[in-house]
């Protein structure tokens, strides 16, 4: 069992207090939005045996399993984070496994690099995700029913979005919510800025329901996107409640602080709400144009104690422990690589004394008793 030491991410979104608050440490006044545990190329988390990337490619069936080997590659399927959104993400959607094959390979045809600002397909992975909140946590999901986007954009009361109204009405749904997206990203860039203005100080004056976009355009002044953010469902997740992201489905964070798991990849499209590259058709091709709950998940509980949140892919599951004072040590051995994160308390795993925001990675059949009083997370996959 290996306690990791991990980067934190800079970017501009992050908040500049929920991350130290959790460590214990004093704010730098420099945004903190992510901490990634794992073996991302980018930032892989470090062990007194070298980065964790190097501990794998040493000895995959030893760290990994066989099984998990023979499913996914000699390589950890999962990346686990904290996340700390302080402001808006940008609005995105991510491919599903085939789509990203595809894309990938086409990019490599054509030439492009990868590290290229309009590259699409950094890998050829899908990226399929879970977000887990440790706070009260904003966010989109999914698309809302079109009679109701359309009621939310009708009530500010701007005529350049009456044609959105209009076609938001029409038949069959997914039809109406393609049109629309379609009409936002590709409108005239001046025109589109100054609808944003009159609708965000429309979403100012009304609160309520259109509170979230005001806040949203406050953060992105004339971006296509706040128009198009109109069209989701606005989530605000309690703590220990989940949402699962599938492939196709637009969406974007927006304030708090949660757990973050995902399939190991870089695919992004980006929708707006963002100064990077937006691929109109590529996003298109991509997006599913379905209406619906976005679906909050709530863990459930074994009969050993363990929270699990349940999803429909293999390259992770997420399942946490709480565990009280005076209670009975947890056996949490498997044949699958771990990653186990404290997030509250104080948790005792192997050797290793864990309080908030530490960490430590079980190679695959490593003895894991864990105990104390805490918040434990488990990540591991099925395999």
């Amino acid at each position: 069992m290996d306690r990791l030491a991990n980067t934190i991410r800079p970017y501009a979104w992050g908040s500049t207090t929920a991350i130290p608050h959790l460590l214990g440490t004093e704010p730098t006044g420099e945004p903190q939005a992510e901490m990634w545990m794992g073996a991302h190329p980018g930032a892989p988390s470090r062990t007194d045996r070298g980065t964790l990337v190097e501990v794998i490619d040493a000895a995959p069936e030893k760290e990994l399993g066989a099984a998990s080997v023979a499913k996914f590659g000699p390589h950890l399927p999962f990346l686990l984070k904290l996340l700390a959104a302080g402001a808006p993400l940008s609005l995105q959607v991510h491919p599903d496994l085939e789509q990203a094959r595809q894309g990938y390979e086409d990019e490599e045809r054509r030439g492009i690099p990868v590290d290229a600002p309009h590259r699409n397909y950094k890998d050829a992975n899908h990226k399929p995700e879970l977000i887990c909140a440790l706070t009260e946590f904003d966010g989109l999901c999914g698309f809302r029913d079109p009679l109701r986007a359309a009621d939310l954009l009708d009530a500010l009361g701007v005529d350049s979005l009456k044609p959105y109204v209009d076609l938001l009405h029409a038949h069959p749904e997914d039809a109406a919510l393609r049109e629309v997206l379609t009409a936002i990203l590709t409108a005239d860039p001046e025109e589109m800025a100054h609808t944003v203005t009159e609708a965000a100080a429309a979403c100012d004056r009304l609160g309520g329901a259109h509170a979230p976009y005001a806040d949203i355009a406050h953060h992105y002044p004339g971006d296509p996107g706040v128009i198009a953010a109109m069209l989701l469902n606005h989530v605000r997740l309690q703590p220990g409640e989940a949402l699962f992201l599938g492939a196709g489905v637009p969406h974007a964070y927006l304030n708090g602080l949660g757990v973050e798991i995902m399939a190991n990849s870089d695919n992004v499209l980006r929708c707006g709400l963002t100064p990077k590259h937006v691929d109109v058709p590529e996003l298109l091709r991509i997006v599913r144009f379905e209406a619906g709950d976005p679906g909050v998940l709530r863990p459930e509980a074994t009969p050993d104690g363990e929270e699990v949140y349940d999803t429909p892919i293999d390259e992770f599951r997420l399942s946490r422990y709480v565990l009280p004072a005076g209670g009975t040590t947890h056996d949490l051995t498997r044949s699958t690589p771990q990653i186990l994160l404290c997030t509250a308390g104080s948790v005792r795993a192997g050797e290793h004394a864990l309080s908030p925001g530490q960490s430590v990675f079980v190679p695959a059949g490593e003895k894991a008793e864990v105990s104390g009083a805490g918040t434990l997370f488990r990540a591991t996959v099925v395999a």
